[in-house]
């Protein structure tokens, strides 16, 4: 004979990690007040409902007018590693929006912010990093980010931290140092740069290569990256096995040769004969357009202008086949290795 059964399982629709949203414009002031909540596991359903709702930019305004920006600020100190961790992943996700990236500035939270960086939980590490790299795109961001004097810190990390985070750093600081090179070169940032070009992963070379070249913008830049020895290893990468290392080497190489320290040292090590190699094989645009320029700085030298002059015919046919950008430079490299004094 059937008998009824009363399972003691939830209805398949119902999500126990999440709190239950109220209706309407009473969601946000009531997860507002949960997030206050002295019961761990309701902070915690709180923040995990949040990392849904404020994918909508218009959530992410009404949250901050509710008072969230205060109540998640104090969740970043919270004793629980959960809480701190899906604390920074929910500024994470409001950094994505331009009103979220203004917020965080408003309410000062890069420190606290920044303070995770030391978390003992990697996933509160890495959302702290994910959020101070999405603030930095903006120049404000960067501003922020710099007048913080976290920049020392950013570079330390480099030197520690799991893969992904590192990539995540060299991020930040690209965008950082378009706004402030000082810091970075005051911190050791150039040989930090320099060890990272023969990591094992691509992301991180490419990364690295391109980060010297920010931070060679400066001249006390260009003269650090000759002293640290790394235009050797930039003129190695120029052989590397992926073509976005090989664009942001020579990228590096065109940087640090604008200054005649630059360009002697780059000659020295072979990055003339590295480039022609280079401008024969890769027919990737990004690349020949940072291979071509890097070519018209060492073409300003007496010895890299003799090298260079059997590449013009090459030259000319980049120049006749290639797009405007191309022409350009092509023109101009044509023009300082065959001018005579």
């Amino acid at each position: 004979m059937a008998t009824t059964r009363i399972t003691t399982a939830l209805p398949p629709n119902i999500d126990i990690t999440k709190a239950e949203l109220a209706y309407g414009e009473h969601m946000l002031p009531k997860l507002n007040r949960q997030l206050q909540d002295e019961t761990l596991l309701t902070r915690q359903r709180a923040l995990n409902a949040l990392c849904d709702v404020l994918h909508n930019p218009e959530h992410v305004s009404a949250a901050l007018k509710v008072g969230m920006a205060k109540s998640l600020r104090k969740l970043l100190s919270d004793g629980d590693g959960t809480v701190r961790w899906k604390s920074t992943e929910v500024l994470f996700i409001c950094s994505n929006h331009a009103i979220g990236r203004d917020s965080i500035l408003e309410f000062e939270l890069i420190e606290p912010i920044a303070s995770l960086f030391d978390d003992k939980h990697d996933e509160a590490r890495l959302m702290a990093q994910r959020a101070i790299e999405s603030v930095s795109h903006t120049v404000t961001g960067a501003r922020g980010i710099v007048k913080a004097n976290l920049i020392a810190k950013l570079v330390e990390k480099l030197k520690t931290e799991t893969d992904e985070i590192k990539q995540l750093v060299l991020d930040t600081l690209h965008y950082c140092m378009k706004v402030d090179t000082e810091q970075a070169l005051a911190a050791g940032g150039m040989e930090v740069f320099t060890s990272l070009l023969t990591h094992g992963t691509w992301e991180i070379r490419g990364k690295a290569a391109r980060d010297i070249m920010d931070i060679s913008f400066p001249i006390d830049g260009k003269s650090r990256a000759v002293k640290c020895g790394c235009i050797p290893v930039l003129v190695k990468l120029l052989a590397d096995v992926n073509f976005n290392v090989r664009s942001q080497a020579a990228g590096a190489l065109m940087s640090i040769a604008i200054t005649t320290e630059g360009k002697k040292a780059s000659i020295k090590e072979g990055a003339v004969e590295a480039l022609i190699t280079l401008l024969k094989m890769d027919e990737g645009s990004e690349v020949k357009l940072n291979v071509i320029k890097a070519i018209t700085m060492l073409a300003e030298h007496p010895e890299g202008r003799e090298k260079l002059s059997e590449i013009v015919p090459l030259l000319q046919t980049i120049k006749a086949s290639g797009g405007p950008m191309m022409q350009k430079v092509a023109t101009t490299a044509i023009n300082v290795i065959t001018w005579k004094p």
